[in-house]
């Protein structure tokens, strides 16, 4: 998360990729470290195996990329930060490995381009946008309604580079590697471009896009440590310490889901009370209320205060809102309208400065709701893993650290895990691509059929 704003910033420019080979091999070199070691060296934690199912699939599609049979786009799975970096160790490690074992000759070494969040660059850093242009990343602004230059330079790539390209069609990280997010129609509009494109300039190639899931799992399921988090979430927000010990695994469990719904109950009662008393929002008591509908009750109230400040429409789902106010927010922040903001007068550099203040302060109720948008009252109930009890707690985790310190503290890494990444069969969208030429409608109604065709098949990759 990026530090409290208290200043207008210059217009967010785009960073054209400029493929670097001695970068991207400096960074094939150090991926396990990265992979082991991300954030914190000294801590025990981190991804310390990578297996592929179906990874032949992957090398097939790559042999006859490179024989100039096919284009492919692989749009994956995102639950998380790490997904990168995986996916990385896929392409550039399990592929090639596997192509080997296989027979399958590659003509060259395995890489792909990759759509990446500009706004990863303002909590991370300008080296990361330097470094994500040298190893073949295209930045995007995913609340823009249409961010030209990335999406022209992502055709430019998907139909003439020689690599595929890769993008997480939902658009941002959800923490649950068990639950897919609504799909964005962006990675089947690129598809049916790619199509047309080739056709326009007389070329055979057959376009897919290949559906890819990435799931993690504890090496050891670290219950001492999740109950510790838990104990550390109760006190940060107020609550009573209750430790267990000295049970056995199912009374365990169960003693942390109450603990942990009760968790939940108190920071939904304790954040209506601060919109009901700071921001004047009409949250009238509901007895006996789920509190999966008091959740969306409460995210719903906190885009609106958003919303109401900078004059935006409550319209579409949690996702589609919290992009509109990112890029609502980035207007007044990073002012395409001032070309120099040094020649201001005092009177309009402190009214700039003071917008922007607000606004970074306005958008942090979004970024509230960002992390709780795949929350579901059955997901820890249906497996109530170790795995899917540490997402949640993180998600909270994430909640309270946004209020309580700007800064933003690094998540607790919990253990070393393994990460499991399937490779679904292949989508032809070249076999599509007729029936969509007819007009505007039938445009439409094949992109929308091509994305819920993905959801379905990233969907039953990660076994739901």
């Amino acid at each position: 998360m990026p530090k409290s704003i208290q200043s207008i910033q210059p217009p967010l420019k785009f960073i054209p990729p400029s493929f670097n080979p001695i970068v991207l091999q400096i960074a094939r070199w150090l991926l396990p470290f990265f992979l082991r070691f991300r954030t914190r060296p000294w801590l025990p934690a981190g991804i310390v195996r990578i297996e592929a199912k179906n990874a032949e699939i992957l090398a097939e599609l790559y042999q006859q990329f490179q024989a100039g049979k096919i284009r492919f786009l692989l749009a994956f799975r995102h639950p998380e930060v790490d997904d990168p970096l995986c996916m990385f160790y896929l392409v550039s490690r399990i592929v090639p490995k596997v192509a080997r074992q296989q027979g399958i000759k590659l003509q060259y070494r395995t890489h792909s381009h990759f759509l990446y969040d500009r706004g990863m660059t303002l909590w991370a850093g300008k080296w990361l946008g330097w470094f994500f242009s040298q190893v073949g990343g295209v930045p995007v602004r995913r609340g823009k309604r249409l961010d030209r230059q990335a999406i022209q330079t992502a055709r430019e790539l998907f139909a003439n580079s020689n690599i595929p390209i890769a993008v997480a069609p939902e658009g941002g990280t959800n923490g649950h590697s068990g639950v897919v997010s609504p799909l964005e129609p962006g990675v089947s509009q690129l598809g049916f471009w790619c199509v047309e494109d080739l056709v326009k300039a007389n070329r055979s190639e057959t376009v897919f896009i290949v559906p890819v899931a990435i799931q993690y799992r504890y090496v050891n399921p670290p219950w001492s440590k999740l109950e510790q988090l838990l104990s550390k979430l109760e006190a940060d927000s107020g609550l009573p310490v209750e430790p267990v010990e000295n049970l056995d695994i199912d009374r365990r469990q169960e003693i942390l889901y109450q603990r942990l719904c009760r968790l939940a109950e108190h920071i939904i009662s304790e954040m209506e009370e601060f919109y009901r008393r700071f921001y004047h929002q009409n949250l009238p008591d509901i007895p006996n209320q789920e509190i999966i509908p008091q959740l969306h009750r409460l995210l719903d109230t906190a885009l609106q205060v958003a919303e109401q400040y900078f004059g935006l429409q409550s319209q579409g789902n949690f996702i589609d809102r919290c992009r509109r106010l990112e890029e609502a927010g980035w207007s007044y922040i990073y002012r395409e309208d001032v070309p120099e903001i040094d020649a201001l007068s005092p009177l309009k550099r402190g009214l700039g400065d003071w917008i922007a203040e607000e606004a970074d302060l306005r958008m942090r109720h979004m970024r509230l709701v960002e992390s709780f948008v795949a929350v579901t009252a059955t997901y820890i109930q249906e497996q109530p893993t170790a795995e899917r009890f540490a997402e949640t707690l993180l998600i909270i985790f994430d909640m309270l650290s946004r209020i309580s310190d700007a800064k933003m503290p690094p998540r607790p890494r919990l253990g070393w895990r393994e990460a499991h990444i399937t490779i679904g069969e292949p989508i032809s969208v070249t076999e599509r691509w007729a029936n969509s030429q007819a007009d505007r409608k039938a445009s439409r109604q094949a992109a929308s059929e091509l994305t819920q065709d993905l959801q379905i098949a990233l969907e039953q990759l990660i076994g739901k």
